[in-house]
């Protein structure tokens, strides 16, 4: 075997990479310590596996994502299944078959890797970690806001502490739309009119079924509702709403009042006619940012959990926590001083030091110089004459 031939097994395939020392450390911690916060708010901590036979997967909310998922055959059942590209479906999945007895609302939470076909131009990474929650059973605006609350809650708990939330309500546009009833192709104008953030459009859109402009200036009002949430409220409080769009924005409204209550210094945005990334929900929805940059960190909202094709659906709200955004949003923690032990050091001795705060290295054969072998394994103490030495 050639060196070249070595360099080749270090290749991954594009959006695939090693997470290496420290970062797979930092990794494992954040999605312990975003865990030990929803177990603090009485979620439960379920394992999907990670492939699944193709109809479960894709199922329900799992449609949204079956251009994304990976799939092969089954040699023992001669079935087809897929890798999963995202865990809310599989959560949900549990919900509605293992655990349909359980008394509602139901609190669960996860953690795990995912796997997608394709990367996007904001996001090129095809495989990453999510960690999460979904509560299940109960459709309020409490849950709703339980749900924004946690996701912030979490990420200050990792150490992310500077963050935004834009709310969003995707099924607005639809309601608005079906209230007016516009036909398809002009509701599909419209959809693309509105975002594209295009005005103009708009009132092209409806130019042949708006003789009043009435319509137009319900949309235009739409789409300028927009930017901190109070005052996008404000501006769609004076538009008149067909009743069933009505109703959403008056959900919109008690959420946002709900998280204000709890955590009133945390920025609110909003942008009621937002729907690219959010086909599956079903209702308020939301995305928490760091104010630092512009990377989404979580993404969650309200949708149906199940199989609604089958009958078989709940309401149901939650968040996603996308780590590698987390990441690299976060301080990285200080990292434990490494104490070199060197050969014959009793095997018990470690755990005092390690009491003391040290990850310990212990010399599996003699070192003729104790302080150069604790540089060459990046140690910062090395153990000389039962005390610990600074490098």
């Amino acid at each position: 075997m050639t060196a070249n031939d070595n360099n080749h097994r270090g290749l991954l395939p594009a959006g695939l990479a090693d997470l290496l020392p420290p970062d797979a450390a930092r990794e494992a911690r954040a999605i312990d310590a975003a865990i030990e916060r929803f177990a603090a708010f009485g979620y439960e901590r379920v394992k999907p596996p990670l492939v699944e036979f193709e109809e479960s997967l894709l199922g329900g909310p799992g449609a949204a994502l079956a251009s994304q998922t990976f799939r092969l055959m089954d040699p023992v059942s001669q079935r087809m299944m897929g890798v999963r590209p995202d865990m809310t479906v599989q959560v949900a999945r549990i919900a509605v078959t293992r655990l349909k007895h359980e008394p509602r609302p139901l609190r669960l939470s996860y953690g795990g890797n995912v796997i997608r076909v394709r990367g996007n131009a904001l996001k090129p990474e095809r495989q990453f970690a999510q960690v999460g929650t979904e509560l299940i059973g109960v459709d309020s605006a409490e849950a709703d806001a339980e749900a924004v609350l946690l996701s912030v809650d979490a990420l200050r708990a990792i150490g992310v502490a500077a963050l935004t939330v834009d709310m969003n309500l995707p099924t607005l546009v639809a309601a608005v739309v079906a209230g007016l009833e516009l036909d398809l192709e002009v509701a599909a104008r419209l959809r693309h009119a509105l975002d594209r953030k295009d005005e103009a459009a708009i009132t092209k859109a409806l130019a042949e079924k708006d003789g009043d402009g009435k319509a137009t200036d319900l949309f235009v009002g739409l789409l300028r509702a927009a930017g901190p949430a109070a005052t996008a409220l404000a501006q769609l409080r004076k538009l008149k709403l067909p009743a069933a769009a009505a109703a959403e924005a008056a959900r919109l409204a008690d959420v946002v009042a709900l998280i204000g209550a709890a955590d009133e210094d945390l920025p609110l945005t909003l942008d009621a006619v937002d729907y690219r990334g959010l086909e599956y929900q079903t209702g308020v929805s939301f995305a928490v940012f760091s104010l630092a940059g512009r990377q989404e960190l979580a993404r969650g909202g309200r949708y149906s959990a199940g199989y609604p094709e089958d009958g078989v659906s709940e309401p149901a709200t939650g968040f996603t926590l996308y780590m590698d955004a987390v990441l690299a949003a976060s301080h990285p923690a200080t990292a434990r001083p490494r104490l070199f032990l060197p050969a014959g050091t009793p095997w018990s001795a470690a755990g005092s030091w390690q009491a003391r705060g040290y990850n310990v290295v212990r010399a599996v054969g003699p070192t003729p110089d104790a302080r150069l072998e604790a540089k060459r394994l990046a140690c910062t103490h090395a153990l000389v004459d039962g005390d610990s030495v600074p490098l």
